[in-house]
Order: C-alpha cells, then sequence, then structure tokens
C-alpha cells in the first residue's frame, strides 16, 4: 500500500490498486467516532451511448439515475433496512459523470463496508420492481419539472449543446423512462460497474490495510473490458440558439446565462484550466467583484445570484443564474464587464485575495468527509490527485485568467434561458 503525503494542505492518504482494476483510497483522521465510506462509478447521465463487444448501444436517457435506485434491492430485502440495523446513515446520487453510493456510522463499519460492497456488485431486478420504481422516478421527474431554477439551466445546456448528452435532464423524462426495463438495467450494470470502473474511498479513524483486505475479499476478482464512450460529434463554440423563453407559475423571472469554453484536456491540465475557470468567473460577476456590487445596487440581481465554471467531460462553460427583473441586462452587464476586463485588466490585488480565498475554502472543505470523498473520486475518474490542488492555484497567473475571459465571455458563444411568470 502506498502511503502519499501533501504537507501543503496538512493531509496523508493511503492508495492501493486492487488486482480487479479497483482503486482505494483512505484519509486518515484520527480521533473520529464517525466514519464515511463512498464507492463511486464513473458512469452518469451523460453515458447513454457506447460501444461494447462489437455493437453500439443507445439507452434510455436517465437510466443511470433509474440503475442507482435499483441497485439497493438485494435478493434478500433492501439495503436500506439492512444498513439502519448496523446503525449506518446510507444515500446515493447520480450525477451528469458519476454515480455514487456512501453511508456513514459510528459503529459496524466493517459489516457496513461489506453490506455496500456486495450491494453495488449484486444486481438484483425483477420486472415487478423494475415497474413499481417506475412512479417513484416519475415523482421525481414531476418534482424537478416543477422547479423554475431547474428548468432554466436545462434549458440552457439544450441551448448551449448540439449533440452533448449534457443537454438531457439527469433524471431522463417520463416518457424515456418508460422505455427502461430489468434487461437493460442488467445490460448498464455488466457494461459499466466492473471493479476497474469504480473507486471505494474511506475517511475517519480507519485501519487502511483492513479496508483493503475487505474489499478484496468482498469485491469480484476481476474485471470486464470497459465499453468506449460517445458524447457526439466535436461541438463547435456556438450554441444552439441564443435565447429561450418558458413560463411558469413564479413571481420573479429566473434566467441562466452561458458561455461555452473548449473541452478541457484530461489530466492535471483539466484542474488548472478549472481553476482558471473558477477565478475567471469571480473576477467578472463574484461577489468581490465590481460588477455584482453594480448590478445588486441597481436591483438587477439579488443575494440568490452565482457564477462559475463547470466542466462536464467534453462540454464546459462559464455559467451564471438567478432571480432578475431583466435577464437580458444581466447578460449585457457581463459583456461589456469581459470586454472592460480585455481592455483594461483588473487588479492584481482582487486577482490574490480571490486565489487565497479559493485555497481557503477548499482548504476547510477538507474537515468533511463527505467533501473529501467526493472530490477525491470525481477528479482521479478525470486523472487527477485532488489533493494536488494549491499546486494548480499557484500555477495561475492574471494573463491567464484575463485571456480566457476574453477568449470565452463573448456574444456569439452565448446563451440565455429564462423562465417568466404566466401572463
Amino acid at each position: 500500500m502506498k502511503l502519499m503525503e501533501y504537507p501543503r494542505i496538512g493531509e496523508r492518504c493511503y492508495e492501493q490498486r486492487l488486482a480487479n482494476g479497483m482503486l482505494v483510497r483512505v484519509v486518515p483522521k484520527r480521533g473520529f467516532a464517525r466514519r464515511y465510506a463512498f464507492v463511486a462509478v464513473d458512469f452518469g447521465a451523460i453515458d447513454t451511448a457506447f460501444r461494447r463487444n462489437g455493437a453500439d448501444v443507445r439507452v434510455p436517457d436517465g437510466i443511470a439515475h433509474y440503475l442507482e435506485h435499483k441497485m439497493f434491492d438485494l435478493p434478500e430485502g433492501n439495503a436500506d433496512g439492512m444498513f439502519a440495523a448496523l446503525g449506518a446513515s446510507p444515500n446515493a446520487f447520480t450525477s451528469y459523470a458519476m454515480t455514487a453510493y456512501h453511508f456513514s456510522c459510528t459503529e459496524h463499519f466493517a459489516e457496513n463496508l461489506r453490506l455496500l460492497l456486495r450491494m453495488v456488485t449484486t444486481p438484483y431486478f425483477t420486472p415487478e420492481s423494475v415497474e413499481k420504481e417506475r412512479g417513484i422516478i416519475t415523482q421525481e421527474i414531476r418534482m424537478y419539472e416543477d422547479s423554475a431554477e431547474q428548468r432554466a439551466v436545462e434549458d440552457l445546456f439544450a441551448a448551449l449543446f448540439w449533440e452533448h448528452p449534457v443537454r438531457t435532464s439527469i433524471a431522463g423524462t417520463a416518457q424515456s423512462i418508460g422505455e427502461i426495463t430489468a434487461q437493460s438495467l442488467y445490460d448498464c450494470f455488466r457494461a459499466f460497474y466492473q471493479p476497474s470502473n469504480m473507486i471505494l474511498c474511506v475517511t475517519g479513524d480507519v485501519d487502511a490495510q483492513e479496508i483493503v483486505t475487505i474489499a478484496e475479499e468482498t469485491m469480484p476478482k476481476t474485471s470486464d473490458v470497459l465499453p468506449e464512450r460517445s458524447y457526439g460529434a466535436p461541438e463547435t463554440m456556438q450554441p444552439v440558439k441564443a435565447r429561450t423563453l418558458r413560463r411558469m407559475e413564479i413571481s420573479m423571472p429566473t434566467f441562466a446565462l452561458g458561455f461555452k469554453c473548449e473541452p478541457a484536456p484530461k489530466g492535471a491540465e483539466s484542474m488548472r484550466r478549472e481553476t482558471i475557470g473558477d477565478i475567471a468567473a469571480e473576477i467578472l460577476a463574484g461577489e468581490s467583484s465590481p460588477l455584482y456590487q453594480r448590478l445588486y445596487e441597481d436591483g438587477l440581481i439579488d443575494g440568490d445570484f452565482s457564477v462559475g465554471y463547470e466542466s462536464v467531460k467534453d462540454a464546459c462553460l462559464i455559467s451564471a443564474n438567478g432571480d432578475s427583473r431583466d435577464p437580458e441586462a444581466v447578460l449585457d452587464a457581463i459583456l461589456q464587464e469581459a470586454e472592460r476586463i480585455g481592455r483594461e485588466g483588473f487588479e492584481t490585488e482582487l486577482f490574490r485575495r480571490l486565489k487565497k480565498s479559493a485555497i481557503g475554502r477548499r482548504t476547510r472543505d477538507l474537515d468533511s468527509f463527505e467533501s473529501i470523498c467526493y472530490r477525491i473520486c470525481a477528479y482521479q475518474f478525470d486523472g487527477v490527485d485532488y489533493f494536488t490542488f494549491p499546486e494548480a492555484y499557484a500555477s495561475v497567473t492574471p494573463e491567464d485568467v484575463q485571456d480566457f475571459l476574453v477568449k470565452t465571455v463573448r456574444p456569439e458563444r452565448a446563451a440565455l434561458s429564462v423562465v417568466r411568470p404566466k401572463k
């Protein structure tokens, strides 16, 4: 087992790649009663088209999320009740790029870990249980559809991207999940739920070698060949459409706007690009920026306004969203500010302060077991060791940020999605 130390952030991590290809990472936290385990699968909502065993496969939108729900079913019953009997609190989620299963507990950790690993490697789907779940997930989809903020973001992605599957909802639609069967769930499980496509991350007062031993004893001994994924043809930087409008039962217009970026490379450069994008977004319209203050004082945004950089496997953008009486004015102001920064630059002190603040936030997040495990897995799937984030920040210059804003925040790369009150 390899011990890796990170003196700049005061962390250490044990790592071992099992014979079956699964990566195990353990972050010891001595003196804590609570322990936390997280299994991530490199399979998310965007993985709907792939090639396996020489055949092209297209599965229904929302199947990764559907599979997440069904993985709690075991031949002897539902895993939720089994975790509860062992004093653990389990949960799971599906994002665009991954599916994750996790639990926290203060006792019976080894038993809970064995249960978690057995659960994520034991598919058990019957036509009856799959049909029953369809109603539950349909209700969840309806709930998302009633959220103006959610609809604005999803409409933005559909306006920006031509083919990339990020343009579809994580949960799918009532129509798409109607096509999911027990067989299609088994097909996706066999394609992606391979040990070599998973990461086990554990943090707390635990014994790293014991965790490796449990994983070796519980997990399958081998992995199958992983499928080749397809996210569509390479995207141009031109959006599908510049504007979308939807009307819902709301009192104030809400919006999401975005600017397409070139896809981020894998490996260390992807973290560096994200760092540049995060700082650029903050300098452009973050809470410490001059533009944010002007927009707030003019009543064009409120305290819920946010801006940031997002990247999901070949789909990248700078986005901003919130409520506003005049979303078009917010977009115009952001474009004008980016043009001004291109001409005049920005204060070096602001750049230094924002970089320092960002490093501080990430360092404080290391106190959260959930944040540690999620970030370790998400970045590892992109070929990055998350604990090297201080080095990524150290490498970014004001010129990097200015060049990124000038290249990205342009009218021809922009789309604006607005949800307005019904008349």
